[in-house]
């Protein structure tokens, strides 16, 4: 990609935002707002029609809605210290706000008084609800740990083995794979667990290394503080669940994602759900079926790598940035979404792959450093480790803030875990079908380490971390309707990366430096990795041209500016819809297809002489 060519992609870029700018009304909104007013609603809509659920609870929740923009607010803010909710916080870009009710007593009192006033349209109670697709995730995965005989416990010292190369030799013999289109590193796809070299060799330190780099990311470190700022501690036990499960799911889905691989003439693999929904299904004679389920998976997956694998990342880079520079200006988020845009169309249009390779060479430095502070922290506060995961077992299963107890915290932690370890969501698999071996279910089995190693193992230290910041009360857990937390001692809204970065900053002051070089790596990193994903999915749909390759792209970086500008909670909403479609499609194809996964299983341990 040339000079000329580059000034003319940042121009396509900038075009479709110009509108925004040209705003006639009198409100003083910022760029950013006026992006986020015109994408929250979409996303809000978005959300509400894929978690779609099964009431639980009692109303919990109060939506306003406001007929006037933010003025007058004092007369309703005094209303809401006075019925003792705390909780005011935008959900979008509209006039909806959102109250956590604590106390249902004063209820009917609180709602009476509050539509009464002249600036007030509606004020509704809102209930919990358990999203089937949150029960189709936990009952799947529940489904494969049992119908596989846990063997997310008994094949995990398998795992190592494979991972360590102690049956490389096994493998010796397979049919090459060229990965000359993918995204890869040194021989390595990123987001896999295992290096793929030459000579299918690696060391242990390079596996474990790889392992990291692969699973850490901000669905660890911001997912985390979202969950703990809605569902409470007990939040972390879910994800943690949801994690060891999630083993299960992850190994069938990538067991098939090699067995069902595309390789054409060249030797190129095209592989993922859309692939063994289509073929697979096709062998058992639901030919119908595996195509109407391949081309939703691959709708859903556009999506999802425009949403969490992209504007997720992209907002909570601008937001630590921002953070740090202490940029106020209402362009502040759509000017860093267009540098990272730009950094991005480099890599996946201009075919610059420097700034990818020295990326992936940072990030298993920068993985290593976040768990080494997080193990810094969790031993300096050592003495309350008993007492944070107290909270944690206890939260799990006790109310948190009307959420609904067990349920509510079951949910967001689900969610969370599924966003960060994409267990069930069938994304990994695109990846790890372009492995070199001739047992799919080899890989299956490394794969089934990603979720213990990202949710188990890191995602529980990011939570320890939380907890410990919160031993003295800085903010009230559950204390929140979305993704933000109130802190009580500047009382300022904090959400994300913020709250993660307060944690770190309050046993080490100099991390938040190092944390935003770190979370504008792993958002980068990512935003690599899902445009690999999302591109794949988008030529499925609409063949393997150029141009259909060059219009996914430019969309793709389009939506890195949307994120940076955006609210976390429309993203967050927006992000954790797309990633949980997936697993509408993806699910259903894993139950049809699982006898399959069996009879390579038998293969791959009947070859390296071991018994199922």
């Amino acid at each position: 990609m040339n000079q000329r060519s580059l000034l003319f992609f940042l121009l396509i870029l900038i075009i479709p935002f110009i509108g925004f700018s040209q705003d006639n009304s009198t409100d003083s909104k910022g760029l950013d707002d006026r992006i986020n007013d015109w994408f929250a609603p979409k996303a809000d809509w978005w959300e509400g029609f894929v978690l779609t659920g099964i009431p639980y609870t009692k109303k919990d929740k109060v939506d306003i809605t406001l007929n006037d923009t933010l003025a007058n607010m004092s007369a309703l803010e005094a209303l809401i210290k006075s019925a003792g909710y705390r909780q005011f916080n935008r959900l979008t870009g509209s006039n909806t706000f959102s109250i956590g009710v604590t106390d249902q007593s004063n209820l009917n009192k609180f709602l009476a008084d509050v539509t009464a006033l002249p600036y007030v349209d509606k004020a509704e109670k809102q209930g919990g609800a358990l999203p089937i697709v949150v029960i189709l995730l936990v009952l799947g995965a529940l489904f494969f740990t049992i119908v596989f005989g846990f063997i997310n416990i008994r094949k995990f010292p398998l795992a190592i083995n494979v991972v360590r190369g102690k049956y490389d030799d096994i493998e010796e013999g397979a049919e090459p794979v060229t990965t000359d289109t993918l995204n890869v590193v040194e021989g390595d796809i990123v987001d896999t667990i295992r290096l793929e070299g030459k000579e299918g060799e690696v060391s242990h330190f390079q596996a474990l290394a790889t392992a990291v780099s692969g699973t850490v990311g901000l669905g660890n470190i911001a997912g985390v503080a979202v969950a703990i700022a809605v569902g409470g501690p007990g939040a972390t036990f879910w994800m943690i669940v949801c994690g060891l499960l999630g083993m299960s799911t992850k190994f069938v889905e990538c067991t098939l994602g090699v067995k069902y691989r595309d390789v054409d003439a060249k030797g190129t693999v095209y592989g993922g759900p859309m692939y063994y929904l289509s073929r697979g299904l096709k062998a058992s004679g639901m030919t119908t079926l595996g195509k109407i389920l391949a081309i939703m998976f691959a709708v859903f997956c556009i999506g999802a790598s425009f949403g969490g694998g992209n504007m997720f990342q992209s907002n909570q880079a601008a937001q630590q940035i921002s953070g740090m520079l202490s940029l106020n200006s209402g362009s502040s988020g759509f000017v860093i979404g267009v540098i990272m845009a730009f950094l991005v169309a480099i890599v996946i249009i201009g075919g610059i792959k420097r700034i990818a390779n020295v990326t992936e060479k940072i990030v298993p430095f920068m993985a290593a450093i976040y768990v080494l502070a997080c193990l810094i922290i969790i031993g300096a506060n050592i003495s309350y480790i008993g007492d944070a995961f107290g909270m944690i077992f206890s939260g799990a299963f006790t109310p948190v803030a009307g959420l609904g107890g067990l349920i509510g915290a079951l949910i967001v932690g689900f969610q969370r875990a599924a966003f960060s370890n994409e267990a069930g969501a069938g994304s990994a698999a695109i990846a790890h079908s372009a492995v070199k071996t001739k047992y799919p279910a080899s890989e299956g089995v490394v794969a089934l380490l990603e979720p213990f190693i990202d949710t188990v193992v890191i995602c529980t230290m990011t939570a320890l971390v939380i907890i410990f910041f919160n031993m003295g009360g800085v903010f009230d857990y559950g204390d929140s309707a979305n993704s933000n937390v109130f802190i009580n001692e500047t009382g300022q809204w904090v959400g994300g990366v913020g709250l993660t970065s307060m944690a770190f900053e309050s046993t080490l002051p100099w991390f938040k430096y190092i944390l935003t070089i770190a979370i504008v790596l792993f958002a980068f990193s990512t935003m690599i990795s899902w445009s690999y994903y999302g591109l794949q999915s988008w030529k499925y749909l609409f063949g393997r041209s150029k141009g259909a390759d060059l219009s996914y792209k430019i969309l793709f970086c389009l939506f890195v500016i949307i994120g940076a500008s955006a609210t976390l909670d429309a993203v967050i909403k927006f992000s954790d819809a797309m990633i949980l479609a997936l697993v509408f499609p993806n699910m259903i194809g894993l139950f049809f297809l699982f006898p399959k996964v069996r009879e390579e299983l038998g293969k791959y341990l009947n070859a390296i002489g071991l018994s199922k």
